[in-house]
């Protein structure tokens, strides 16, 4: 089992190393020339497009979930355990320098992210709940290629609703065991596996609108928590703020670097790790982007971009200074969530490593919910059948109990490696097919200039087949919402014409 472990960790560092890395930069940074920069320029419209009212139907219910519930589902699946022993991991093996390429690679990854989650809007297809689609989805509308969209879906529900949530419930065991000590019984494991199962499959039966109002109220809570927490370690080691910002900056260039990490290592450890937290670009997050009830695709790309800075900016870098002001000599640190345990213990007692305890809970737990919607999504592609989908939610709360006793270096291993070949099965789709996207941010950024609230039909871009949506302006924005839409129109064809008047 070692050599098989050993030989999953070497082939998973060169796929990433020799393959994925260079595609992922490359992409990130042609989408963001082609673009306009558009993950920075348009800033400002995430947060308006985050608070959209949701299209509703002729009996006044919402088509499908909202823009801002769409941002927690995925939310949900980035922040989790990788925020926290991800980083915790990078650190200790890259040193504070690869922090600096995590942030780097979510400013690049977010024009990525964008491109990824505006083309999941334009392809998805109806459903009973309201809306799904992802990469599958443009696999097969837009490029034609259903065997690649298969290929995709099934890659993808071994990695996340499987390896990944295992080891989200493994965590959650291995964290209360840690607090508990010692004297923990050898049983509590299962107990703890059978709870989190337990919880799971309430939640995952009861369908996507069900996951949506979990992970609505469960991301704000932990994230607030888990930043207040940060920000009471970073202010009792104020002093050292300055010289933590030099060392992130300086060393992510291989200088000094306190580990001995060359600089290929340190840039692959953050783009690697970054990547794994805030998925852009991998394929995961279109599927949640997708089931949103938005007017224009664009709107919910740019929801999906801020959803990168929310986990790398904010979470990631909360556990990255947790981190470096405590533990001034990284020599020899503990990789992983014991680091940054460690970390918060040495600064605050013992009490912090329960708190920890509760917001790894949350964390994890609602990135089970997240994998098993991007699971059940791509489920549905290969075949909709509802035995199917009983039978994968089943399978996914067990994976969940077992995941929670068994050892998790080689699925972590394992996991490594196949989302490699997940991400450069999506960059490649989301690169054929980016000219159509940058269409689309045409189109919306024309209408914003016009002073419209952006909608888009299909008959704007007509040469795109495969549109399954997007068929008229009343059935995008709901009937209840004509009225003000007509009003908005008037008023800007006043306002066009005036000038004429006056002269």
């Amino acid at each position: 089992m070692d050599d098989v472990n050993a030989w999953l960790l070497t082939w998973g560092d060169n796929l990433w190393t020799w393959v994925v890395l260079p595609v992922v930069v490359l992409l990130g940074l042609y989408f963001t020339a082609r673009s306009g920069v558009v993950q920075f320029r348009l800033i400002p419209e995430m947060f308006r497009t985050l608070t959209d009212r949701t299209p509703r139907t002729e009996s006044g219910a919402p088509q499908s979930v909202s823009a801002f519930q769409a941002f927690t589902i995925s939310a949900a699946s980035r922040v989790g355990v990788g925020n926290i022993a991800g980083v915790g991991t990078a650190i200790a093996v890259g040193g504070p320098g690869a922090v600096f390429w995590m942030w780097l690679m979510a400013f690049v990854g977010g024009a990525s992210s964008f491109i990824e989650s505006s083309l999941a809007q334009l392809f998805k297809v109806r459903d009973k709940d309201g809306f799904r689609g992802g990469p599958a989805y443009y696999m097969e509308r837009g490029l034609k290629a259903r065997w690649l969209g298969i290929w995709f879906a099934v890659i993808l529900i071994i990695c996340f609703p499987f390896a990944f949530s295992s080891l989200q419930a493994n965590t959650i065991a291995a964290t209360v065991v840690a607090t508990i000590g010692d004297g923990s019984p050898g049983w509590l494991p299962w107990v703890i596996g059978a709870a989190v199962a337990v919880l799971t499959a309430l939640v995952v039966f009861g369908g996507v609108r069900r996951i949506a109002s979990v992970t609505q109220l469960l991301v704000p809570v932990m994230a607030l928590a888990y930043l207040l927490l940060g920000l009471i370690v970073v202010a009792v080691n104020i002093e050292r703020v300055p010289e933590v910002f030099a060392q992130i900056f300086t060393q992510a260039f291989g200088f000094n670097e306190v580990v001995g990490a060359a600089f290929g290592y340190i840039v692959l450890t953050g783009v690697k790790r970054g990547m794994f937290s805030n998925e852009a670009g991998l394929g995961s997050a279109p599927n949640a982007g997708a089931s949103a009830a938005v007017t224009h695709p664009v709107k919910q790309g740019l929801v999906q971009t801020l959803g990168v800075y929310f986990d790398t900016f904010l979470v990631c870098s909360i556990t990255a200074f947790i981190i470096l002001v405590s533990v001034p000599d990284l020599a020899g640190a503990q990789r992983g969530i014991d680091l940054t345990q460690g970390a918060l213990v040495s600064t605050l007692g013992a009490w912090s490593s329960v708190a920890l305890s509760v917001i790894i809970f949350l964390l994890a737990f609602s990135s089970i919910l997240g994998n098993y919607y991007y699971g059940e999504s791509n489920i549905e592609f290969i075949n909709p059948a509802p035995w199917l989908l009983t039978g994968y939610r089943t399978l996914v709360v067990v994976a969940v109990l077992v995941g929670s006793v068994v050892g998790a270096d080689l699925v972590w291993n394992f996991a490594d490696g196949v989302m490699g070949l997940m991400a450069l099965t999506n960059l490649i789709a989301i690169g054929l097919l980016s000219g159509v996207a940058f269409r689309l941010l045409k189109d919306y950024t024309q209408q914003r200039r016009e002073g419209r609230d952006p909608v888009f039909t299909r008959d704007r871009l007509p040469e795109v087949t495969g549109i399954s949506v997007w068929e008229d302006e009343l059935s995008v924005t709901g009937p209840i919402d004509l009225p003000t839409r007509e009003r908005q129109s008037r008023k800007h064809r006043d306002h066009l014409h005036a000038p004429a008047e006056r002269s």
